[in-house]
């Protein structure tokens, strides 16, 4: 999808440029030509002539090229490629685009191109989640640029959290994805997607819940909708925001979710990637519970209903495909190849999410998809990766 690409790259200031100079690597590899713009803050972490000599092209840097201006240069610059590229997305570049300040070369490029533009934010986990980075998150993604990333680890700054620029592999993959013709092989379809943790009540303020941060479950919506289905979104109070373009339900309990599920119903295919209680407290306290001399309150667990089985077993109404996911933490397929049966469901997507992994709550998953006709073993990859992957295998099946 590369060879004889032109990609114009966008490169932020941040720590995460040096991964620039690999990515321009990685791209060339591939038979793209690759532009590069280095913005002043960029130029403080890579040097323009590392710059250069991996792009095998003059960097440009500045606004105020007379040489440049005088052909226009800094529009030709943004419409010549066929994708714009910008690694690292600084929230300062992000906060630009999004509302149209172009104060710079790199900001007005992106003002004045007519083609796609994917970005790889990377900053500090506060930056990324303050409420004005997603807002400006929220308004590029409706002006149509895509995203890669940020991913989960440690940071240069000593915190922990999103805001890890995406590794350059999965930038080129992405920008393959956004060269590639779009495909819609979902078209017409509804599929119905649950996601997250679910919170079931001791009081109000107390809650059973687990370390599901809904982030699968987003990207598998997000891939589906790619792919032209139309998704109903159920989410529990999850720790990541819904993806754009589907229909989203919010829930709580078990109980609440089952019920949008079967209100969402005739679906063509149901994704059960939530990870609901399987009990909840029997006769939750109105009140809050006080500490007493007496110790401890008893607390009676009764089951919550079963989602998946529930759907699976729909005598009328039921989705032609409904997948579930087996979260283990020891015997994992075993475990995986009992449940698919228990539930009467058609695939099962197995992961093990023991605490070794960091796959429960991080940014990464290894799975293994297990149907009557056999087992798949993915490798470890993104999130976003693993969704693209089962989203094309839900689109077959479905086809």
């Amino acid at each position: 999808m590369l060879a004889g690409r032109h990609i114009l790259l966008v490169i932020g200031g941040g720590i995460a440029a040096y991964k620039a100079l690999d990515l321009i690597r990685r791209l060339k590899e591939r038979g793209a030509r690759v532009t590069p713009v280095l913005t002043a803050s960029g130029a403080e972490f890579v040097t323009p002539l590392s710059v250069s000599a991996l792009a095998g092209e003059e960097v440009h840097r500045t606004l105020f090229d007379l040489t440049a201006e005088a052909k226009m240069g800094h529009i030709e610059l943004s419409r010549s490629a066929d994708l714009v590229v910008v690694a690292p997305a600084t929230a300062d570049l992000m906060a630009r685009a999004a509302n149209g300040f172009a104060p710079d070369l790199a900001a007005t490029l992106l003002l004045a191109t007519d083609k796609r533009v994917l970005m790889a934010p990377a900053m500090n986990v506060r930056m990324w989640e303050h409420p004005a980075t997603q807002r400006n998150l929220a308004a590029l993604r409706r002006d149509g640029v895509l995203f890669v990333g940020p991913n989960q680890g440690a940071m240069a700054c000593g915190e922990f959290g999103y805001g890890r620029m995406a590794e350059p592999l999965e930038i080129v993959a992405a920008a393959e994805g956004a060269l590639r013709p779009a495909a819609r092989p979902l078209a017409g379809r509804h599929v119905v997607v649950t996601s997250g943790p679910t919170h079931e009540p001791i009081d109000p303020v107390r809650y059973i819940a687990n370390r599901s941060s809904g982030a699968q479950g987003a990207a598998i919506g997000a891939a589906l909708a790619a792919l032209g289905a139309r998704v109903t979104f159920v989410t529990g109070p999850a720790a990541v925001p819904p993806p754009e373009g589907v229909e989203v339900v919010r829930v709580e309990r078990a109980g609440e979710m089952l019920d949008a599920v079967r209100a969402a119903l005739p679906a063509d295919a149901a994704v059960m990637a939530a990870a609901v209680a399987d009990w909840r407290v029997d006769g939750a306290s109105g009140q809050k519970l006080k500490k007493g001399e007496g110790g401890p309150p008893s607390l009676v667990l009764v089951p919550n209903p079963d989602i998946l089985a529930t759907v699976a077993g729909m005598q009328a109404g039921r989705p032609r495909l409904v997948v579930g996911f087996a979260a283990e933490t020891e015997r994992v397929l075993e475990h995986a190849r009992a449940k698919r049966l228990r539930k009467g469901c058609d695939w099962i997507v197995a992961n093990d999410v023991s605490p070794a992994t960091g796959i429960m709550g991080g940014s990464e998953n290894a799975v293994t998809l297990i149907t009557a006709m056999g087992e798949e073993e993915w490798p470890r990859m993104g999130k976003d990766a693993v969704a693209a992957r089962l989203a094309a295998r839900i689109a077959e099946a479905l086809a």
